[in-house]
């Protein structure tokens, strides 16, 4: 069995990756790509037919013996991590180089290598106190990876707002484990579905991986954590971290019965999800920023179709076929944003490392100076947008067409498969005009400061981990059809009665579609290329609207593409404006300040967590140490007691 060994070999990379981190990079780096190939080859043999992997050690942990599995839902999420992980240490021995970063350097290389390990062991871990465990283990290593410079006090605030919210859902998640193991006297896991009183404990699912997943309204620390963080950190964490929270709602969905609501709460999650996050990020200036709302936009997209994978295994019948394929569609976008998002905010990481600012309204121009990173975004961008020839394109159709299917049933499905598949192209489209903005803004037309014209090229490495996502966005469009048994497998592994279903089915069409667009694109190239080689190019001065010499500072701004948004969800968005009309034949100046707030974390956790810090203060006072007092507590509370006694007996 070729798994386990793989198993071992990425163990034994991570392992010399945490002792060697510090002091010796080049080992470092070569020992995380060996983990890395260890752990996706493991996955790849197990998806492409291999059996399921099980070991269980001689030694107990904690009183329990260690049980680890690989199956076809975790294979899906280990390769991903192997592939971003592997792509995120290449890209940070150049961006986070022990030159520039001679204090942080080692440790960072260190807490990457314990983050792999600890999101490796939940996804292996079958036993339910190892699982929280490394749960523990990897929110810990994520905290100190986003806070590796903690010198600046935005760095420290994001850092421990996502620790807290982390923290609250890892209660959840204690309460759901400790709820498990006392209802079947075991922390083992496994499939459970015939233990129907299980379900309500999905409640506590959704609340505790939500909360990693970023799933709105429990976002709450995650723009800033991924704004905050080092580029290649953001990629991490969002590619594949917040994954672990939707592994968390996929593994237990298809291992627990769930509630006959549990469809019908996630796919409506998804859809608030879906276009709030997007809205969000159509309206941010920062580019990291606008990068991380997109995540909730597509944590959104995957929750989609796995609340319509658990409405179609709840209908039986034909609701298996559109269910798996809706299925399908959530681990391959799993997969496809893992891809493109970290190419997405590897590129925003060339573009800060290169101008120092990741504010869009100081940057433009960069394509000349920066042509490698502006394909990158370029491309990512196409694919987020969900276009094709690119992998989104293929994972979304793949959601659309298990709605289109649940729409034709006759049964309460078809009422949520309709407002599903239209909140679907709402973002979609809402995802295009936010990168159209994003990528001309930043890329095209002239310099807006005096920052982008220092602009450099990256360097080999941060380039060549960019260029190997790109093969992968670009693979995975044109050739889908190589991932027909990867999905049938975890598909299979997700629900036992899909065994017989196809989801595979369409993905030859889609790649045909892909195909049939990115040969008529390199077509229309071709033709372009030739007319100009012909014909030369005629320069001229454009429309200036009237003004004879059009400076930078008359391009279209970050915020006059947001507009859109913060007129559309000015209900949500609740944008602060600053401003100060010129006065006078002959203004002095004037001002236009739009502020974009995070409303969930400033108009309600922050009330709140004040209101409850009121009252426990005020609680607190009544510990002042009178014995007095504490006998006065005493009395007053046995006469309570004694009343509602008296009035529960009058009754």
């Amino acid at each position: 069995m070729i798994v386990g060994p793989c198993i071992a070999l990425a163990a034994l990379g991570l392992a010399g990756g945490i002792v060697g981190g510090r002091r010796w990079p080049r080992v470092w780096l070569a020992l995380t790509l060996m983990a890395a190939t260890g752990g996706l080859g493991a996955a790849l043999v197990l998806l492409a037919g291999g059996a399921d992997w099980v070991w269980r050690s001689a030694l107990p942990v904690g009183g329990e013996v260690i049980h680890l599995r690989l199956d076809g839902v975790s294979a899906v999420f280990l390769a991903l991590m192997s592939v971003v992980g592997g792509a995120g240490a290449v890209y940070s021995r150049e961006y986070w180089s022990d030159r520039e970063q001679r204090r942080s350097a080692g440790r960072g290389r260190r807490w990457w290598s314990g983050l792999m390990a600890s999101m490796g062991w939940v996804l292996l871990s079958a036993n339910g106190l190892h699982f929280l465990l490394g749960w523990e283990a990897f929110t810990v290593c994520a905290f100190f990876l986003v806070t590796l410079d903690g010198r600046m006090k935005a760095v420290r605030r994001a850092g421990w707002l996502y620790l807290a919210a982390s923290h609250a859902g890892t209660v959840c998640l204690f309460a759901f484990f400790a709820l498990l193991a006392h209802s079947v006297g075991s922390w083992e896991l496994g499939p459970m579905r015939e233990h129907v009183e299980l379900a309500p404990l999905f409640w506590l699912v959704l609340a505790g991986f939500g909360v990693k997943a970023g799933l709105f309204p429990l976002h709450v620390w995650l723009p800033s954590a991924h704004a905050n963080a080092p580029s290649h950190v953001s990629a991490i964490l969002s590619g594949v971290a917040i994954k672990m929270g939707v592994y968390g709602l996929v593994r237990f969905s298809g291992w627990l019965p769930v509630p006959a609501a549990a469809g019908w709460v996630v796919i409506v999650a998804g859809m608030v999800s879906a276009v709030l996050g997007i809205a969000f990020a159509l309206a941010q200036d920062d580019l990291k920023r606008l990068l991380a709302y997109c995540s909730v936009e597509n944590i959104g997209v995957i929750l989609i179709g796995l609340g319509a994978a658990m409405l179609g295994a709840a209908h039986g019948g034909n609701g298996l076929q559109w269910g798996r394929l809706a299925l399908a569609g959530a681990l391959l976008h799993v997969w496809n944003h893992g891809a493109f998002k970290a190419l997405l905010f590897f590129s925003a990481g060339s573009v800060l490392h290169a101008t120092g600012t990741r504010e869009m309204s100081r940057l433009g121009g960069l394509w000349r100076a920066m042509p490698w990173t502006a394909g990158a975004f370029a491309l990512g961008s196409v694919a987020v947008a969900a276009l094709p020839p690119l992998n989104g394109f293929v994972s979304e159709w793949l959601i659309y067409l298990g709605l289109f299917d649940a729409v034709t049933t006759q049964g309460p499905a078809a009422a949520v498969a309709v407002p599903a598949a239209i909140v679907l192209g709402v973002a979609g489209a809402l995802a295009l005009a936010t990168f159209i903005k994003a990528g001309t803004i930043v890329f095209m037309g002239a310099a807006r400061t005096r920052r982008p014209a220092h602009a450099h090229e990256c360097g080999v490495l941060m380039r060549g981990a960019m260029c190997g996502l790109a093969a992968i966005c670009l693979g995975l469009g044109l050739a889908p059809q190589l991932l027909r048994p990867i999905l049938l497998r975890a598909t299979a592994a997700w629900h036992p009665a899909w065994g017989g279903v196809d989801p595979g089915a369409p993905l030859v069409p889609l790649g045909t579609a892909s195909l049939a667009v990115a040969m008529a694109l390199a077509v229309g190239v071709v033709l372009v290329f030739a007319h100009v080689r012909r014909n030369g190019l005629n320069r001229s001065v454009t429309w200036d609207c009237g003004y004879a010499t059009p400076g930078a500072r008359m391009q279209y701004t970050s915020g006059s593409f947001g507009d859109l948004a913060a007129r559309w969800f000015r209900w949500i968005l609740r944008p602060e404006r600053r401003l100060r009309r010129p006065r006078g034949p002959l203004p002095d100046g004037a001002v236009l300040v739009d502020r974009h707030p995070e409303t969930m974390l400033d108009r309600v956790l922050r009330p709140a967590s004040t209101g409850v810090l009121h009252v426990s203060t005020a609680v607190r006072r009544l510990q002042h140490g009178r014995l007095q007092s504490y006998i006065v507590y005493l009395v007053a509370g046995i006469a309570v007691l004694a009343l509602m006694v008296l009035l529960g007996g009058s009754q």
